[in-house]
């Protein structure tokens, strides 16, 4: 007997869309956030090098995770409007979704055997972790609309974060136990390397494991997706010119437009932000002893993600109260000063009211740029190249914003100076926000 499909905004699909926040945000937080980081470090200081000699080049370890991170968002940003395109045509997006998330579980799997005598292989693992991770996002991303009402949307992505920081906390408080007291989980020193770097290693083998598990329950009962109409002519580029549709389409829709410019250039510093901040603790603050260094780090991301679900909640709360924009607007005056704040940044404490502030903002703008944007969107059941226009936005910015940061770290010799730079991303993005509703809005 043929399985019955949950229908349009039913609270069992609305489910099973935010449980997928579930399944995927414990790479964001224990790979991208959290253990990575800080077993990146490690490596080097076990190894008593800063720099290393790699694709021809002597380069420190901050700019070239930079770099590999740039150049993992500029492949996205190509292949994504091409997937996009072939989903339109096959009407099969969740065929994509679902091998994006595991080549994104089997790469943080391959983290285990990261190391610098292997360092191409680990950036490799460290590549398709980015990649799977973000582009199976952008199809989950694009099945919101098809999934939820315009008024249920803003709720359902804040609820779809804040599943996400719970589960992703879950996991990270295990791995926490694991790397603190690796003697009970019975990881000892020996031939083999450190107990606490080998129990970084394991957190590694979780995250694939739980990634591909719970999203199962998504992949059950999200639809295939809407099969694109018409004559099927160069599928492989048909996303591209979706691209282009989608552009012209701007021209006739200038709220969102000027919304997604905005969006362009903050959005750059968000995720910049969240992709290095470890690093920065890990480098800039002084933390006394190797210990107190991972302690403090892994307080400081539970901090992060404890706070974000009180800020998305809060957030999608003030978008009823004083409209999407308006808070969107706020949030990125909130972000100007943290980034001004992190620049005077030196103590544990320091880094730990830091961590607080960010969390309060973090999940809040995600949460509501990405429901904002799709109640900008015009009637139309081709949300997926929608989407994609958003995600390829939002990745170039990633792929500018961290070869930058890079940049400007690599020159300059601190990851410190950077951080003035992310703040004038940000206020560039409020101010480019006020114009979005120079004439009257509808949210």
């Amino acid at each position: 007997m043929a399985r019955t499909l949950a229908v349009k905004g039913s609270k069992k699909l609305l489910n099973a869309w935010a449980f997928y926040d579930w399944a995927n945000s414990v790479y964001s937080l224990v790979i991208s956030s959290a253990i990575f980081p800080i077993f990146y470090g490690a490596l080097f200081r076990v190894a008593e090098v800063e720099k290393i000699t790699i694709f021809g080049g002597e380069i420190a370890r901050a700019p070239l995770i930079s770099y590999v991170t740039s150049a993992a968002f500029l492949f996205i940003a190509f292949i994504t409007p091409f997937l996009s395109g072939i989903a339109d045509y096959l009407g099969n997006k969740k065929i994509f979704m679902q091998f994006f998330c595991y080549l994104g579980g089997i790469s943080c799997i391959g983290l285990y055997w990261f190391s610098l005598d292997n360092i191409y292989i680990g950036l490799i693992c460290y590549f398709f972790g980015l990649v799977g991770f973000w582009v199976s996002f952008a199809f989950n991303n694009s099945y919101l609309p098809d999934v939820a009402f315009p008024e249920q949307q803003d709720a359902v992505s804040a609820k779809g974060f804040s599943m996400g920081y719970v589960g992703s906390v879950l996991l990270l408080l295990f791995n926490l136990a694991m790397v603190m007291k690796p003697n009970f989980f019975g990881i000892e020193t020996d031939t083999e390397g450190i107990a606490e770097i080998k129990a970084m290693k394991y957190s590694f083998l979780t995250v694939g494991i739980w990634w591909i598990i719970f999203a199962q329950y998504t992949f059950y009962h999200l639809p295939k997706g809407y099969k694109k109409e018409g004559e099927r002519k160069n599928i492989i580029l048909n996303g591209f010119k979706e691209l282009k549709l989608v552009w012209k389409q701007l021209g006739n829709e200038i709220k969102l437009k000027r919304y997604l410019i905005a969006f362009f250039v903050y959005s750059m510093a968000v995720q910049t932000v969240m992709l290095i901040a470890t690093y920065f603790g890990e480098e800039e603050i002084k933390w006394g002893t190797d210990n107190e260094r991972t302690t403090g780090l892994i307080v400081s991301i539970l901090v992060i993600q404890i706070v974000a679900i009180i800020g998305a909640t809060v957030t999608a709360w003030a978008s009823k109260r004083f409209g999407n924009v308006q808070t969107i607007i706020i949030v990125n005056l909130m972000w100007v000063l943290i980034c001004v704040y992190a620049y005077f940044m030196v103590t544990p404490i320091d880094f730990y009211i830091g961590a607080g502030c960010v969390g309060l903002v973090m999940g809040g703008i995600q949460a509501l740029s990405r429901s904002t944007y799709s109640k900008f969107l015009p009637n139309t059941t081709d949300t997926t190249s929608f989407f994609s226009f958003y995600d390829v936005s939002e990745k170039i910015g990633i792929v500018i914003g961290t070869f930058m940061y890079g940049y400007i770290a690599q020159v300059t010799g601190s990851m410190r100076n950077a951080t003035i730079f992310l703040g004038l991303f940000f206020l560039v993005g409020m101010l480019l926000l006020m114009r979005v509703n120079k004439e009257k809005a509808t949210i």
